[in-house]
């Protein structure tokens, strides 16, 4: 009885909102009431199967995911998918706007990796053991975290490492960090957090400490944010002089495709690689994670 009844309010108004929508139309006697009823059925089925997909952050300016995630959805001819960039001034509240937005699934990024996991109903057991959330699936109008930034880096790096890439120093000691130190663990690289204030963060270092560090760890990751897009002459690592052509410099930032302190990295013959495989890996992931 109860669905008879939300069927007959549904069919209602349907019709009533195409009546208005083809008014001009109806009043010249061009479309059939029935053929009416059929579009409003069309067109609400439609929108009930949209999936909303999208990235929230502080600042988007640097994001090329909607772009990515645009190329697949036509290349895979997805016709039922969007991806939204959402800047959001703070996560609170964040799983009532979900579902009133009706978002399926989000990518989250600089600032909120940390900041959404005591928002979320479920933590999968990597981004819980990581202590940072770059994926968020709705399920049942539960929010559940997943971390797909240290596979993704990880499989990124590891066609890149030599026997001599066994330390490494990672810049920052944000979400990104995280990911990137559990996936070097798991890749059996020992990790030293570079901080601008290593006495907050145990066992981190400053970076004038690093520089004397250099010369032991031939891996340099930077996840901070230095020299991102608009601010692309910055550099988180300043003493060059440190660097050789042992070293991999892999920097997390993908816009612009290669920063300073990756120009800079390779002028003293080190190589280098940028974030954008990373992302386009990270994004793969997730795209799984929400269709399971």
């Amino acid at each position: 009885m109860r669905i008879c009844l939300v069927r007959i309010l549904f069919d209602t108004l349907c019709f009533r909102l195409f009546r208005s929508l083809l008014q001009p139309l109806q009043s010249l006697q061009f479309i059939p009431t029935e053929t009416i009823r059929c579009s409003a059925f069309i067109f609400f089925a439609y929108l009930c199967s949209m999936k909303r997909y999208g990235l929230i952050g502080k600042t988007l300016r640097h994001s090329w995911s909607q772009q990515w995630f645009s190329r697949m959805f036509a290349r895979e001819g997805i016709t039922n998918a969007e991806y939204t960039l959402y800047e959001l001034p703070s996560v609170d509240g964040l799983k009532q706007w979900m579902l009133q937005k009706g978002i399926n699934g989000l990518n989250v990024t600089i600032p909120y990796k940390e900041a959404v996991l005591p928002l979320l109903d479920r933590l999968d057991n990597e981004a819980q053991s990581i202590g940072a959330v770059n994926c968020i699936k709705v399920v049942d109008g539960q929010l559940e975290g997943y971390n797909t930034d240290a596979p993704a880096f990880a499989h990124s790096l590891h066609p890149l490492l030599q026997s001599w890439h066994s330390r490494a120093l990672v810049l920052g000691t944000g979400g990104a960090s995280k990911a990137v130190t559990h996936a070097l663990h798991g890749l059996g690289i020992d990790c030293t957090l570079v901080s601008r204030h290593p006495e907050l963060h145990p066992g981190a270092v400053s970076y004038t400490q690093a520089e004397s560090l250099a010369a032991q760890c031939l891996l340099i990751v930077n996840t901070t944010p230095a020299g991102m897009f608009p601010l692309t002459d910055a550099s988180p690592w300043t003493n060059f002089e440190v660097i050789t052509p042992r070293h991999l410099c892999y920097d997390l930032i993908y816009n612009p495709a290669e920063t300073l302190f990756m120009q800079q990295a390779k002028a003293h013959g080190a190589q280098t690689i940028g974030g954008l495989d990373m992302l386009h890996r990270q994004a793969a992931l997730s795209w799984d994670i929400w269709q399971k």
